[in-house]
This record gives C-alpha cells, sequence and structure tokens, in this order.
C-alpha cells in the first residue's frame, strides 16, 4: 500500500493547472490499487472475460504423442541418402485417431496425415510435395533432414507446466486451450462491482420531456457499455440532483454496494460542483486539474471501503478520461496482472491538427489503410468536449503530447486505437 495520501496529490488549491501530467496520474492512482481476493470456480465457458485466481497447470503432455506436421510419409531419417532421391517400400498408414501398430524398419516407410502418430522406429516426416508414390514404392527429393516435420510429445507444454499464468484476462483462444487439456473448471476472481450515477440539476433520463435548460443524460449508458465490456457487475444509480443531502446518500449507499463508485460532472471549479465538497466527510479524495485535453478535472479517492473515480460532465471528457485512467485501475482491481496499456501504432496525419503546446490532447480519429499499406489517419472534425458524435464516429484517438503543437497535414502521429477496447 502507498505511504503518500491521495491528497497529497491533489492540485484542487495553489497547484498549477498543468501541474499534473497524464503519466504521473495514471502511476500514482495505482500505487493504491488492490484487486479482489474472493475466487470461485466457473465452468471453462463461464471464464470467458473473466481473470484467472491460479495459475492453470496442464495434467497431460501437449502435444500427447509425436506426431506429424505435415501430410507425407513417415520414416527413419538414417535411411535418407545424402545426394540423389531416396526410395522405400510403403508398409501402412497412421491417420489421426487412427494410429499405424507396427514399427517401421530399414528401407520402409509410413503413409501419414498432419496429426497422425509417428510410429515406432521412425523419426521424419517428409511432406507428400516433395514425394513421388509408385505402388507401393516411394521415391523422396534429396535434400530431406532427419527429425523434419515431427511434432514431439510435450512440444506445446509438458506435463506440470504452466498453461496460463494467474492474473490473465481469458480470451476465446484461452477457452480453446483450456478445454484441450480436459480440463472442465477453472478458479476466477469475483467480478468487480461498480456503482455509478451522474450529477446535475439539467440533467433527465430518457422518456421524460425535457423543461427549458434541460438535457437527456448520455453519459450512464457510455459508462454502461464501458463497463459492460470489461465484464464488471454494474449498478446505475441514475441522476442525482446537485443537493448536498441527496448527494451523500447517493455516495454512501453506492460505497456500501459496490467495489468501485464513479460519478459523472461535479469535479470541476464551478459554485455548482458540490461533489468535491463533500469528499472531507465521506473519505479521502484528492480533486485533480490533468494536463490534458478534453478531461481536465479528475477527482479519486476512496470512499468508505470503495474506490471512488469522479469523471468530468462533458460526455467526450467522461469517455477519454475513463480510457486513459478508469479502465487500467479497474483491470488492475479484477486482478489482471500485468495490467498492458493498449498498444499504439503511427499513422501519418492527413489534415491539420490545432493544439496549443502545455498539456496531452487526445483528438479524435478515423484511421484507415492506404493502397500502398500504411496507415493513415484524419480527425473526426469539431473536436469539442461536449460532442459525443466524435466518439461515436472514432475508432482511435490521436494522442498529442504536451510539448506539441500544430501538426502539419502528412505528419506521423502516435494513435491509439479504440474498436474492442471502449
Amino acid at each position: 500500500m502507498a505511504t503518500l495520501t491521495i491528497t497529497q496529490a491533489s492540485c484542487a488549491d495553489d497547484y498549477d493547472p498543468n501541474s499534473m501530467p497524464v503519466a504521473k496520474a495514471r502511476e500514482f492512482i495505482h500505487r493504491f490499487l488492490q484487486p479482489v481476493d474472493a475466487v470461485l470456480r466457473v465452468p471453462v465457458r463461464s471464464a470467458l472475460g473473466r481473470v484467472l485466481a491460479e495459475d492453470v497447470l496442464s495434467p497431460v503432455d501437449v502435444p500427447a504423442h509425436r506426431n506429424s506436421a505435415m501430410d507425407g510419409w513417415a520414416m527413419r531419417g538414417a535411411d535418407l541418402k545424402p545426394e540423389g532421391e531416396t526410395t522405400l517400400e510403403e508398409i501402412g498408414s497412421s491417420f489421426a485417431g487412427r494410429p499405424f501398430r507396427g514399427e517401421v524398419g530399414p528401407g520402409q516407410c509410413v503413409r501419414i496425415m498432419t496429426g497422425g502418430v509417428v510410429p515406432r522406429g521412425a523419426d521424419t516426416v517428409v511432406m507428400q510435395e516433395r514425394a513421388r508414390a509408385s505402388g507401393k514404392s516411394v521415391s523422396f527429393a534429396p535434400g530431406q533432414k532427419t527429425g523434419q516435420n515431427v511434432r514431439e510429445a510435450g512440444e506445446d507444454l509438458a506435463a506440470g507446466s504452466v498453461a496460463l499464468r494467474r492474473g490473465r484476462l481469458v480470451r476465446p483462444a484461452d477457452l480453446g486451450l483450456i478445454a484441450s487439456l480436459g480440463i472442465g473448471e477453472v478458479p476466477v476472481y469475483r467480478a468487480l462491482r461498480v456503482a455509478f450515477f451522474s450529477t446535475g440539476d439539467e440533467l433527465k433520463s430518457i422518456g421524460t420531456t425535457l423543461g427549458e435548460g434541460e438535457i437527456y443524460d448520455s453519459n450512464r449508458y457510455t459508462l454502461f457499455g464501458m463497463l459492460t465490456r470489461l465484464g464488471c457487475e454494474v449498478l446505475d444509480m441514475g441522476v442525482v440532483r446537485d443537493d448536498p443531502k441527496l448527494l451523500e446518500r447517493a455516495f454512501r449507499e453506492a460505497a456500501a454496494a459496490a467495489d468501485v463508485v464513479i460519478t459523472s460532472g461535479g469535479v470541476s471549479v464551478g459554485e455548482a460542483d458540490v461533489v468535491k465538497d463533500l469528499r472531507g466527510r465521506l473519505g479521502e479524495v484528492g480533486c485533480w486539474k490533468i494536463a490534458m485535453k478534453p478531461g481536465r478535472p479528475l477527482a479519486y479517492g476512496r470512499i468508505g471501503g470503495a474506490h471512488f473515480f469522479g469523471l468530468p460532465g462533458n460526455p467526450v471528457s467522461v469517455m477519454v478520461t475513463f480510457y486513459q485512467f478508469v479502465r487500467e485501475a479497474l483491470l488492475a482491481l479484477m486482478g489482471v496482472d500485468p495490467v498492458e496499456p493498449v498498444p499504439t501504432v503511427s499513422a501519418r496525419c492527413t489534415a491539420r491538427l490545432r493544439k496549443a503546446p502545455g498539456r496531452t490532447e487526445f483528438q479524435r480519429g478515423i484511421v484507415s489503410r492506404e493502397a500502398d499499406g500504411t496507415l493513415a489517419v484524419r480527425p473526426t472534425g469539431e473536436q469539442g468536449s461536449g460532442i459525443l458524435k466524435s466518439m461515436s464516429e472514432a475508432n482511435c484517438f490521436i494522442i498529442l503530447g504536451d510539448a506539441t503543437g500544430n501538426v502539419e497535414a502528412g505528419t506521423p502521429v502516435e494513435v491509439q486505437l479504440l474498436e474492442g477496447v471502449v
């Protein structure tokens, strides 16, 4: 556990508004994260998207027997002539699930299919494209090597070795790997419980009539989508008005029911932003100003036994701050180890981008492949933090570092892909 307190990193008072770099905020948050520890055993199919709580050990050798990697003929490598063709007598066949029961002797070979057991006495497979059969006589092209095209027993996994490590987020290929070992259940950490609500007198739920100055709340829907994709158990607590008593009750109920509480709105410096004013009574919360755009205000801390993330109210800012700070934190709390950042790629920017140095910007973009195979990216258009359509159209963030100014068309830029992540 970190020795620093959360509020020691607060930027709420006399800090330079740009004094908390994005990387520093990420690093600071991760000092306080302890993953859930409750474990349950689930059927293999139910493990998809969950985090392994123990190493999965292979109970068998994989493959279980020495087998062929090609369709061809199995033989003794010692029979191969160093020069010229080698001609052998075919004495049988070995197919996947139907092995040859005899033994290959000098001058003999066995027809074999991919996955077929390599017969006793044989140690080499020549692929059929390098052979010429005439009845039971088979001639093989020169240049073959002893041991080629043979997969040894345990070559992929030896019995008792680690197939998948604790902390792995189970993917579709992992389900197949676990099933290939004959394992029907695996231990996983319980799902992370996340409660969230929006704050603001102007917000209305869909299905109601808007009054003057009112807007429909979209943030809960994007949060629901992002949290569900991560495999969290979600508790949507609706819209809470800017009333200290109502907010305090919502915070207490959320913290009692969940591992993590997420709010949108109420963390900036406006007079109506009362969320930050509750932190002293409810727990230890730091309100920071991050050197980024969009999403400058961010709150992080503890309320009761729950972690708390206070996100901005603007729809795009909610998604950007979730993607850059909350997502990795939730993965760590779920037990993912190590938490690997989403990889970035370089792409040629096809338009001029306006930017002032001094903070990191996450502009919404559309990346595509050019005719020559290289990647190109263009902005989605207006980049205002309230333009949710820019997130809906985007398939990436164009990341412009704090020292970067305007970017001219044709310049390579760093791109963070979004598909499958948010």
